[in-house]
Parts: C-alpha cells; structure tokens; sequence
C-alpha cells in the first residue's frame, strides 16, 4: 500500500476540503492511504479522516510563529518523510511552498502541488509572495494540478502548463448525493417551517470572494417585491460578523438565515428555489455543481468559469450590472419554474459525461498515485 501526504485541510470545511474528502472517501484505500499534515488546531472532518484510517500531524502555522513553523518542519519531515513516495498540496494560492521545499529536502520523491483558485483572496503581501514562489516551482515541485483552466493560470507559466506534468483534476461530485428529491424537500421546508418561501440560497465560505455582501444586496431589493423570500446563507467564515452587521442595519434579521457549517448541505439544496451565486472569482466551485445536480434555477456572476456550467436553468450576469437587473432574473426564475426531478437527472448526466463523476475522477488520480516513481 502507497501513502500519500494530503496538505490543503483547514478547521473551515469549505470547498477545497470537500474536494479532498470526496477523493479520499472514494479511492481504494487497500491500495492507497492518506495521512494529512494541517496548521490547525481543529481539523475538518477529523472524526471521519480516522475512520477512514487516516492520520492527521499538525504543525504551528507560520503566520502564528514563524520560528517554530520551521521547527515543526523539520521535526516531521525528518521523522516521517520515508513513509510516503508522495506530498499532494492542495492550496488557494503560492505565498507558502515551504511544505514543498521541505519534502525535497528529505526526500518524497513526487510532490504535487494542486491549485485551486484563480487570483489572490488574501493580503498584498500574499499575493506578492505568490507571484515570487511562482518562478521558482519547478525547482520544488515534480507534478502540477489543477482544478480549472482560470487556475492554472493564475498559477502556472504555459511552459508548465504544456507539459507532461500537468494535469487538470475535475472537482468532481457524487451526483446520486445531490439528485433532486421531493420528499427531503418536504422533510426540510417543514423542518424550518419554509413551506410557503421562496428561498434563495448561497453556499460558501462567509469571505470577500463568495461576495454575499452584494447578495445581501440583490435579496434586500428582490424582498420589497416578494416579501415571502428568504435568504439561506450556508457556510462560516472571516465575514461572518459583518454579514451579521449589514442584515440587522437593514432590518431583514428575520429574513436571512446563517446557517453555518452543515453536514447535510445536499439535503438543503432540495429546500432551496434558486441558488444566488455572486462570485468573485473562483478556480471551479463544488457548490455550483452541487446545487445544479440537484435541478435547483441558479444564477451566478460571469466572473465564474463557464467550465463548471452544466444545467439548461443556469443564468450568468455581470457584478457591474445593475441589482435590477439581479432582481429581473430571478423574477423570472420564479416565474417560469422548471420540472426541477427532470432539471436535476438531465444535469447530473451532462455533469458525469463531462468527466466531473467522482467514480470516474477517483479511478484517474488513484492511478496518478498508483504510478511508479
């Protein structure tokens, strides 16, 4: 059996996260093992990682103690770099590549580095260490990921891009998880006492990228017309508190849900009637696929790579149209509801044809890890 060291899980449980538990939880583990190396206290998905026979190191984030980051390094790297032929780092962006430098130096022999956004969601600083770590890569890195076209730009010069050691790894999904039903849509619209609502639903990371400032915006506007809507915000994050703010200041308290961090988010996507997806940039969204699997009307800003679109109900508008124009579309998303079973089949197989099946991406990085060194 193979090991492989998994960088890329925080405390927060969002998109990148669930791309790496839905491989993990659907490769052949009698042939490959993760154990995850993480910077935080509190690991997402924990509970599950040791089910599955995972372990999970942590070592001091450097942005805590720069000191002791290195420390902690070279104390695991040392200890336990001959159990594994492989490092898969998976990040947002290139400000911190020491996990890298590290595993060269005490020899993994393959280091995979797995980009996952398109442009820099951090501070300056981050963005200009991104773009210096960028020209040297390659002399840490033996294979390069990515999750999207957009991504792979942002991250990699087209000399990468163009070789053999590139490869672009769909963020798939297990599409029967996310398949329309109406039952579970009763189940939860009466659970939350939603029966007669229309719901608009935003699932993400409460942080500037996802923009629920501006979707707070859109339903504000859209309410004075459809006063039974509510806005269902699923997610946690560094934005939580100001989002909190902006709704009380606007006295629609009552109107918009956080819901947090859930561990049934497929079952919620059944509640909702549209899914409002603003966007600023994304590498490739696991929540816009899910939500369109599961038949649901969304409606997305063009910032959003066209590569993750798949459902005949889907509407792209720009941030710099006017919230009119937000509120029009999703007037007639209302009122030209689709057969959401029909909506939800027909896209779950444009989703799988395209390559974006977990069944069919699992069996393509296990062989990845599978090959010789």
């Amino acid at each position: 059996m193979k090991k492989v060291l998994v960088f890329g899980i925080t405390d927060n449980p969002g998109g990148v996260e669930s791309v790496i538990m839905n491989y993990y939880r659907n490769i052949d583990r009698k042939k490959i093992q993760f154990d995850f190396l993480c910077n935080t206290e509190v690991v997402a998905y924990e509970d599950e990682i040791e089910k599955l026979g995972g372990t999970i190191y942590r070592v001091t984030a450097r942005s805590k103690d720069r000191k002791k980051f290195y420390q902690d390094l070279d104390e695991f790297f040392s200890k336990h770099a001959k159990e594994y032929t492989t490092i898969w780092m998976n990040v947002c962006s290139l400000a911190n590549i020491d996990y890298l430098k590290y595993a060269k130096k005490y020899g993994i022999k393959r280091r995979i580095i797995h980009s996952h956004n398109s442009q820099n969601m951090d501070s300056f600083v981050r963005g200009i260490l991104h773009r210096l770590n960028k020209l040297v890569l390659i002399k840490y890195a033996t294979d390069f990921w990515s999750c999207s076209e957009k991504s792979s730009e942002w991250f990699y010069f087209k000399k990468i891009i163009n070789s053999d050691e590139y490869l672009l790894v769909n963020n798939a999904i297990d599409c029967d998880k996310f398949k329309y039903s109406e039952n579970t849509r009763k189940k939860y619209r009466d659970e939350f006492c939603l029966q007669d609502k229309f719901i608009i639903g935003n699932v993400g990371r409460l942080h500037f990228q996802k923009n629920q400032d501006f979707a707070i915006d859109v339903f504000n506007e859209y309410l004075k017309q459809d006063p039974n809507s509510i806005l269902m915000l699923v997610g946690d994050g560094e934005d939580k508190e100001k989002l909190e703010k902006k709704v009380s200041e606007l006295n629609i308290i009552d109107k918009v849900m956080f819901m947090g961090v859930r561990d049934d988010v497929n079952n919620l996507y059944q509640a909702m009637d549209l899914f409002l997806f603003p966007s600023l940039f994304e590498g490739l969204s696991l929540s816009l696929l899910e939500s369109q699997a599961s038949g649901i009307d969304c409606l997305v800003s063009d910032t959003v790579s066209s590569e993750s679109f798949f459902s005949d109900n889907l509407t792209s508008l720009s941030l710099s149209d006017s919230v009119d124009s937000w509120i029009k579309k999703i007037g007639e998303f209302k009122a030209n509801r689709s057969n959401r079973k029909n909506c939800s089949s027909m896209t779950c197989k444009k989703i799988s044809d395209a390559g974006y099946s977990i069944e069919f991406e699992a069996k393509k990085i296990q062989e990845n890890f599978l090959k010789e060194v």
